[in-house]
């Protein structure tokens, strides 16, 4: 069972939500964080990066970075700009991006659960970025970004939130980025006893993103004993059918000492090669090549993902098990400077900008990694490939935080 409880959220002024919320604070550096908060005071960029408002060259992970976050902090809820609701409450959250709406219920969710696995994770996750929100946590007494969970859906709850949602928001707002956002407050004593009955049949949630932060509040809840509200953290839960996943492409510095021709000629043994191809791919094992300034579209030859193992016939996998270490030599994605990332975000002419500049040799597009696969890998204990799914729209920070 999946144990939610409603909590007095810290909130913006209604008024003053689209000047102080903000992406993740993980999805972009110190520098773009830093011209995303010129000229506003307001900006939660000034508590979740606030090496921003030291001198450039600061550790980020220096005790002043911390100290900093939490006067800025202090300072919003001081000045009125953030104020903590009265009585717990549960909320419901819209993001709308384009043709895409996804509505999910901000809540506390167990650090206990967490620990047990009902929580279900499928990613490993960095020491020193634990540590990192660790420390911003301690610093704050806040948890200020949400984890963003998802659940196999059920009809009774998408009808209490359609219902719920139709009346006027108390926050609503589009940001820079053409995302809207809108809120609702669910604090009567039957809509909150609803979603916690609701939940407790539900048996397991997943983690879609935010497996640090959760992380996180789970050592927080071991250090303090669920002390005051560390036995909870701060999360936002969308049903699985609502969730966009978009690819998350893979960019390589060099060809490995081969030439294109001597590339294509490997590729050729691993897929069936189209030479007049599209950026984007439309179907599961199938994947585009930038290389030589055109598109090549690549289907993985049946035999190379002919099997029932959910993690081995991921095209992450399959790219990375019979291309990028054997072909580029790319044996541990994690740790080697001759690949990159590039979220789905970014599109397809991102790819072909980083190549046609010659900061990079070719470009792999992938088709998306899907949420089925997500939780049948989590359900089996599973752990992903790293950079296997990128979520949008992301969930804002300082848009509701969590005092412990």
């Amino acid at each position: 069972m999946a144990t939610l409880k409603p909590f007095a959220a810290l909130r913006p002024k209604p008024g003053l939500a689209p000047q102080i919320c903000e992406l993740p604070y993980d999805v972009m550096s110190s520098e773009e964080a830093c011209l995303m908060a010129a000229g506003n005071p307001l900006s939660f960029l000034h508590v979740s990066k606030p090496e921003i408002d030291l001198p450039a060259g600061t550790d980020i992970y220096s005790s002043r970075v911390y100290s900093k976050g939490k006067e800025n902090f202090t300072r919003l809820i001081s000045q009125g700009a953030l104020k903590q609701d009265s009585q717990p409450c549960f909320y419901l959250y819209r993001q709308i991006m384009g043709s895409h709406t996804q509505v999910g219920l901000v809540a506390a969710a167990s650090c206990d659960e967490y620990l047990k696995n009902i929580i279900k994770k499928h990613e490993l996750t960095r020491p020193d970025k634990e540590d990192d929100r660790v420390r911003h946590i301690e610093a704050l007494n806040s948890q200020t970004g949400p984890v963003f969970l998802t659940y196999r859906a059920t009809t009774a709850l998408d009808e209490f939130v359609m219902k719920r949602t139709s009346g006027t928001p108390d926050v609503d707002f589009t940001g820079k980025d053409g995302v809207r956002h809108s809120s609702w407050t669910v604090g009567d004593a039957a809509g909150i006893e609803f979603i916690t009955e609701q939940f407790a049949r539900i048996p397991f949630l997943y983690i879609a993103d935010g497996h640090h932060r959760s992380a996180a509040g789970g050592r927080v809840f071991q250090t303090r004993k669920g002390a005051g509200h560390s036995g909870q953290f701060l999360t936002v839960i969308f049903p699985h059918n609502q969730m966009q996943i978009l690819p998350y492409n893979r960019v390589l510095k060099d060809l490995n000492g081969l030439t294109s021709g001597q590339l294509l000629e490997k590729l050729d043994g691993v897929f069936v090669i189209q030479s007049a191809g599209s950026p984007k791919p439309v179907r599961k094992h199938e994947l585009g090549l930038f290389l030589d300034g055109k598109w090549r579209t690549l289907r993985f030859r049946p035999h190379f993902a002919a099997t029932q193992d959910p993690i081995e016939k991921l095209d992450v996998t399959l790219l990375q098990k019979y291309v990028l270490a054997p072909i580029f030599g790319v044996d541990d994605p994690r740790t080697s400077k001759r690949i990159n990332f590039v979220g789905g975000i970014r599109g397809t002419a991102e790819l072909e900008k980083l190549v046609n500049q010659g900061e990079y040799a070719c470009a792999f597009s992938m088709f998306p990694t899907s949420i089925e696969d997500l939780m049948t890998i989590a359900d089996a204990g599973g752990i992903m490939p790293p950079k296997s799914t990128w979520f949008e729209p992301k969930l804002r920070d300082g848009m509701f935080c969590h005092m412990i």
